[in-house]
């Protein structure tokens, strides 16, 4: 089938997003057509800017704009608790229910021995430096997955020596669900119900 050169290669870079085959490219593309100009151009200077100025949390390792993020530097928060999770959106997901007023540390991954990814591939060591005198409890908000699971098991196993209760999210949360697919009622009760499991 001829499409035009310019039309065919959007298609392609489109493609690189998750869930988004050819056939959703091209629809994309379609739409693209009756755009106004000025909308594709603030569109890809959106997609530069962005590339261009995210990064990770020096902290926390959220992404940021900036080394710390505004989280981080929010010393209105609550610095006796820090809630652990595997990436980004988990934090954005959590903030939603403005339930949480404690600080984060993203792991930005989950142990997976099938995938390669071993502890030292997290973002952990800094996690144990954060804990000082201050910090009271950790709470453990990782996906009930296998891969969460181990994660949780081996974060509650270094913290034995660490003087700080380790709670986990309540089991509320569907086996197999994904936190950032939450609704914010449904986190906000796993945050209220959530377990100490080792103090």
């Amino acid at each position: 089938m001829f499409l035009p050169k310019s039309f065919e290669e959007l298609v392609k870079n489109l493609s690189i997003f998750p869930g988004v085959g050819e056939k959703t490219a091209e629809r994309y593309v379609y739409s693209l057509i009756d755009r106004d100009e000025e909308e594709i151009e603030n569109l890809s200077k959106s997609l530069i800017n962005f590339k261009k100025n995210i990064k990770y949390c020096e902290r926390c390792g959220c992404l940021s704009d900036y080394d710390i993020c505004d989280i981080c530097s929010n010393n209105r928060r609550d610095n006796s608790i820090i809630c652990i999770v595997e990436d980004s959106k988990s934090v954005f997901s959590i903030e939603k229910t403005q339930k949480y007023k404690g600080y984060y540390h993203v792991l930005n991954g989950l142990i997976s021995p099938i995938e390669g990814i071993n502890p030292e591939d997290l973002n952990i060591p800094s996690l144990l430096n954060r804990i000082t005198d201050n910090v009271k409890e950790i709470v453990i908000a990782l996906n009930p997955s296998i891969e969460g699971e181990v994660t949780s098991m081996y974060i509650q196993k270094i913290l034995e020596q660490k003087n700080v209760k380790v709670s986990r999210l309540s089991y509320g949360i569907p086996i197999g669900s994904d936190i950032e697919y939450l609704d914010p009622i449904m986190m906000s009760k796993a945050l209220e119900d959530r377990k100490v499991i080792s103090s």
